[in-house]
């Protein structure tokens, strides 16, 4: 199985791209529990930033963000990060997603997290991005996860944020081993013969 991370974070560390490798670990370790063995990749959007920019105002993907694109829609579990900008995603982050096609994600086990500067922030990922990833219907997992400055302490690996992500990383696996990813697909200009299609043109 593979889980991917995909950080919308900017800077050097981010605590958003941390964030997400806490919550790929977490699925991977809960996956290893029951049995199955996981690959985790972590995507930081900061080394496509230019690329999407590209992407967004030309239609096309440069190879190197195709081969990200596709790594992201063909996941079979997703962590998906962001930093919080003015009560949103960050636009790093957002146009990313713009560039994906509406319909790539369609059952994908995907698990919700922010960072921020304050806990007053955690609503984000309710009121941006659940609703975002709802109407590209994802399989939201239920617990998102929020991290705020108080969270980075030293003692990080046994304080409230680390129970929050073993919770969500087992959210996330328990979906991934019970997913069945059904892709639409639109047969209905491609399953006649070519002839057929002409005549039905013509009718």
């Amino acid at each position: 199985m593979k889980i991917v991370v995909v950080s919308g974070g900017i800077g050097v560390p981010s605590t958003a791209t941390m964030l997400g490798e806490h919550l790929g670990n977490a699925a991977q370790q809960a996956l290893l529990e029951q049995g199955q063995q996981a690959e985790v990749s972590v995507v930081s959007l900061r080394d496509y930033a230019v690329a999407i920019a590209n992407n967004l105002v030309s239609g096309f993907p440069s190879p190197e963000l195709q081969e990200v694109k596709d790594l992201v829609v063909n996941a079979d579990g997703l962590v998906l990060v962001s930093p919080t900008y003015t009560a949103s995603v960050s636009g790093l982050f957002k146009s990313f997603i713009d560039t994906l096609d509406p319909k790539s994600l369609d059952s994908v086990p995907l698990l919700l997290a922010a960072t921020g500067g304050s806990a007053r922030h955690s609503l984000m990922i309710d009121y941006v991005m659940r609703p975002m990833f709802a109407y590209m219907r994802a399989n939201i997992v239920p617990t998102s996860v929020f991290a705020a400055p108080e969270d980075w302490g030293a003692d990080q690996s046994e304080g409230p944020l680390m129970g929050r992500v073993a919770r969500a990383g087992k959210e996330l696996a328990t979906a991934m081993s019970g997913a069945a990813r059904t892709r639409p697909v639109d047969n209905s200009m491609t399953s006649l013969p070519f002839e057929q299609l002409l005549a039905n043109l013509s009718k």
